[in-house]
Order: C-alpha cells, then structure tokens, then sequence
C-alpha cells in the first residue's frame, strides 16, 4: 500500500477529504440506504463519514454506533437540503469555501496517485544513501556545556575555570540549561545534531579542552568542555532506506510541483 502525502498548509486538516479519497478506490458500486428530501445517502458516504467521526469502517463498528451515525449523518443532510441552505450555499463566504474544499480533494487525489505511480530504482537509493554518507560527519563528540544569559557570565565562568574551578560543579551551579542537573553532560553527540555555532565551537576544541571564548546561540552563551572524540559509524542503507525512499519521493514532487508552476497560465 503506497503512503498518502499531504500537500502543505491548504490541507493540513482535510481528514475528511482525505477518506474521501480513500474511498475512491472501492470497486462496489454504492447502495443508496436512505432518502432525504429526495437526496439519497449511500453507504460509501456513511462509510467515509464513520471513518472521519471514529476512524473506523462501516465493516468495524457496533450497531449501535452505526445506527447514531447514521441519524447524525440523516440531521446533518436534513440541515443542508433545506430552503436556506440553498440561499446560504450561494453566498460568498460558503462558495469560497466550498470551491477550496473540492480543490483540496482533487489536489489531494492527484498528489496521492503521483506517488502511487511513481517508480523508485535501487540505484536511485543506492546513490542517495553514498551521497548521505559522504556529507555525514567524520566524527562525534562528547563534550559538556555550561549555558547562561550573557556574555558576561560566560566570560566570568572562563575566568574561574582558568582559575581551577571544576567544570562539572561550574555546570551544576550556574547553567541555566537541562543539562545542569548532569554537571553540563551532553554525552554523545554527531554535530549534525547540535546548532551549527555550538557545533563549530566543539570541533575547533582539542579533547579535554574546554573555550577560551564563550559561543553565543539562540539559547544562550555556552561555555563549552570537549571531552573525547571518536570516528562516527555511518547507518547502514537498510536502517535508513525508509527515510531516504521518502527523501526521493519528496524531491520529486517538490520537481513535479515546479514544473506545474512553470507552466501557470496566467
């Protein structure tokens, strides 16, 4: 079963236009099961709105829960064949709203059926796996860290470092970060994982050293402790060939999407 992909921001909540295009694939022509002012409701459109009120299929619910859907699902057709609904439909607000719902579900069916039929190569995955590795970094680094407010006081905690002061008590007493409670640990680390500044700082540092000047983030100023180093070992392809599959599909409809933008009739 191929994934469904969401199209950004216009349908971040379309759940329901979602299962409606689920829906699109049942092969069964659809039994009407109730009229209601001579518009019929069948069981394709009980199913799909079951699934949005519970998440559940039409073939999963008690009958209970059928039979309350199936009356909300009557009430909510009784509300929208009435006299007024046929003026409200008509008005401004209500039309944009329902043009920009149908376009959602189109949109959605098409961004779907693109990634159904979109074909990845092994050699496609292979490439984009060395291409990982290659940016991957040579090595990962435990180091420890003591965060404050200024400048200043990170220049005053270097100074009592330089002093003698223990880093780890330094850490536990005066950083405002998480870490604190761990004398300033951050264990384990690829540079990959850390702001590109703090990571920077890290690298430039010699195992046991700690900075001479403290680095200014969106956290705060760090004073930082490199403690050890030790080669990275890359993932294997098979414990990331999901992520990179996903990768691929992405970059190709991000290629697909341009191409469609290019061709905008204005």
């Amino acid at each position: 079963m191929y994934k469904t992909f969401f199209l950004p921001k216009m349908l971040k909540n379309t759940i329901f236009l979602i299962m409606l295009f689920f829906s699109l694939f049942r092969i069964t022509e659809a039994e009407v099961i109730r009229t209601v002012n001579n518009v019929a409701i069948d069981d394709e459109i009980l199913n799909i709105y079951i699934q949005t009120r519970i998440q559940k299929t039409i073939d999963n619910i008690t009958e209970e829960e059928y039979s309350s859907l199936l009356n909300d699902l009557i009430d909510l057709y009784l509300l929208s064949t009435q006299d007024e609904a046929e003026k409200l439909k008509n008005t401004p607000q209500l039309k944009a709203q329902i043009e920009l719902q149908n376009r959602g579900l189109i949109a959605q069916a098409v961004a779907n059926n693109f990634f159904k039929n979109l074909k990845i190569s092994e050699e496609e995955i292979r490439d984009a796996y060395s291409l990982q590795i290659l940016n991957t970094p040579k090595l990962e680094y435990k180091a420890s860290h003591i965060l404050v407010e200024t400048e200043q006081e990170a220049l005053e905690i270097i100074d009592q470092l330089n002093k003698g002061d223990t880093f780890e008590i330094l850490a536990t007493d005066k950083s405002i970060g998480p870490s604190a409670a761990n004398g300033g640990n951050l264990d384990w680390f690829s540079p990959n994982q850390m702001v590109k500044a703090f990571s920077d700082a890290v690298e430039k540092l010699k195992n046991g050293e700690y900075s001479k000047l403290p680095t200014q983030t969106q956290f705060g100023w760090h004073v930082i402790l490199r403690e050890d180093s030790k080669p990275s070992i890359p993932p294997t392809l098979e414990s990331i060939r999901q992520q990179i599959e996903q990768n691929i599909m992405q970059k190709s409809f991000q290629r697909y999407i341009q191409a469609l933008r290019s061709n905008i009739n204005n």
